[in-house]
């Protein structure tokens, strides 16, 4: 394994000179050009060479450092949270064994996925992302076209996590009123307007905030961690207990009606597949990284890496304690963990503060997914992949950030929570949205990376962070877990459906894609030629 993620700063780069580690090269030419001396701050030689060669200009502040860079992906994943506060589709459909396996598998599943993402994110640190790493891979017919769709996805993909984070945001302060107040009936409009609340407000923090983000990400990873342990505590030592078997091996079916069990867990596992998501937004933000091309990888290794003991021990722990999974699901809450809480403490004051810190937490990762999402739309806006490209793409002069593609990712959160006043199962729609998006653009990247490993069509670029040997078989698992979860992510959670329990997720995907289809008809065609023109224009110079 140490062979498979190696470091390989030591290795030669084409071009690479011997620049001191924050001096910005004078020969840098459009590259620098017009950079403020801020802005300058962390653009180390590796990064100026590596945007030259990707034909992009530094317009981003780098003032994130290895520590903070792991620390945002750490609290962007928020494994052990997101998996407190959405596991009720697994527990309807198959019970507690089918959360622990499902997550065993996709975490193992996952892995390979993270693994080639690093690598691609090595040989080309940029905030697109996904859809860059496909301009420069695909084979040259099609690269344009899996290009501009694999932005479109991304795109998809990103919002709609930032729209599910607030959605959790608004929902659990609903949740947390009727914990107090026994009387209140939580209707789906109040929590449409608490979502909008969240979304404007850590929105705001995002724009004014982004020059302490850093500083916040490691106040955020540092609750991450130690909020940790009064919420396993509380469960550990005071909850009623399951015997292991009910844990391990009593798969149940707990309103999800399908034919068999086998098939149950199967639509259930779609919430553990969230739940492990969410390493590659560092590389969004890899153009505000120092020394991105080894800082991003390593980030997504270890983020995903230390997010395991956690997860496991806060679902072992959150499993054992749970007697009643049907009164769990039922709660007039709408969580079971906040059931499950007040089940253990017996104490509503206690069972408040301990919601409330999953609550701080959760606006915490909704902060750092916005900010990834905010720069994944940026970065496709500005080779025009986008409607209103020009306003999408601009940068603040004095923030140094995206503004406007902060404030859409914030618009596209509130109309998206607009779902949840039509339908009960909003959440279901949001997960399984982002959840087959992010896998498809998985699908069509890695699929890419292969083609060229196999024609060698041109080499590979260079990384300083390489799978070696390993690639081609990391590559091949992860293109088959991800082609399991996309097709899994359409399924509905329950097999009597209707307006209300229907998995909106494949309404909104085709149609989204529709749109991104008549956009590239209409404009983009003519507009969009994507970054291996300006990656070829820098090689061909």
């Amino acid at each position: 394994m140490s062979t498979l993620i190696a470091d390989q700063t030591e290795m030669k780069e084409v071009g690479a000179g011997h620049a001191p580690h924050h001096v910005l090269a004078e020969t840098d030419g459009e590259a620098s050009s017009d950079i403020s001396n801020e802005v300058k701050v962390g653009f180390t030689a590796s990064d100026q060479r590596d945007m030259q060669r990707m034909g992009k200009k530094q317009e981003l502040r780098r003032n994130f450092r290895i520590v903070s860079t792991i620390g945002f992906t750490t609290c962007v994943m928020g494994t052990w949270e997101i998996l407190l506060t959405s596991n009720t589709p697994g527990l309807i459909a198959g019970g507690r064994p089918a959360l622990f396996w499902s997550l065993v598998w996709a975490y193992c599943g996952q892995f390979f996925i993270v693994l080639s993402l690093a690598e691609m994110a090595s040989m080309a640190p940029t905030a697109g992302g996904q859809y860059h790493w496909v301009s420069e891979f695909a084979p040259r017919k099609y690269q344009k076209f899996l290009s501009y769709a694999s932005g479109w996805l991304s795109t998809i993909s990103w919002q709609s996590i930032v729209a599910l984070d607030a959605y959790l945001v608004g929902t659990v302060v609903q949740g947390l009123i009727s914990l107090n107040n026994e009387s209140y009936v939580p209707t789906r409009w109040q929590g449409t307007l608490l979502v909008f609340a969240a979304a404007i407000g850590m929105s705001l923090f995002n724009i004014f905030g982004a020059k302490r983000l850093p500083l916040a990400e490691g106040i955020f990873v540092t609750c991450h961690f130690f909020a940790f342990i009064p919420v396993i505590v509380t469960l550990l030592v005071l909850a009623p207990k399951v015997k292991a078997e009910d844990v391990f091996t009593g798969f149940t079916d707990n309103g999800a009606g399908w034919p068999s069990i086998s098939l149950t867990v199967m639509v259930g596992q779609v919430s553990s597949m969230f739940v492990v998501l969410g390493s590659d937004s560092v590389a969004h933000m890899s153009e505000e990284i120092e020394n991105a091309s080894v800082v991003v990888p390593k980030s997504m290794i270890w983020a995903f890496i230390l997010n395991i003991p956690f997860a496991f021990g806060l679902l072992l722990s959150y499993l054992f304690s749970m007697p009643d999974v049907q009164a769990s699901i039922d709660s007039p809450t709408g969580f079971p963990f906040i059931y499950v809480f007040h089940q253990a403490l017996k104490d509503t004051a206690g069972s408040t503060v301990l919601v409330v810190v999953i609550l701080v937490l959760l606006i915490m990762i909704t902060i750092s997914s916005l900010a990834s999402a905010s720069r994944q739309t940026f970065a496709f806006a500005r080779d025009n992949g986008l409607p209103f490209s020009t306003w999408l793409s601009s940068v603040h002069p004095k923030l140094h950030i995206p503004v406007n593609s902060i404030l859409f990712t914030c618009a596209f959160s509130m109309v998206m929570s607009l779902i949840n006043i039509g339908s009960t199962v909003a959440f279901n729609a949001l997960l399984s949205l982002s959840t087959v998006a992010l896998m498809a653009t998985y699908l069509i990247c890695i699929g890419c990376i292969i083609l060229r490993r196999i024609n060698n069509d041109p080499p590979l670029p260079p990384s300083r962070w390489s799978l070696g040997k390993f690639g081609f078989p990391v590559n091949s698992m992860a293109m088959i877990y991800a082609t399991w979860s996309f097709f899994w992510s359409f399924w509905p959670n329950e097999y009597q459906i209707d307006a209300q329990n229907f998995n909106w997720a494949c309404v909104l995907f085709v149609g989204l894609m529709s749109i991104s289809g008549v956009v590239y008809w209409v404009h983009a065609r003519k507009m969009y030629d994507g970054p291996v023109v300006k990656v070829e224009g820098r090689r061909l110079a």
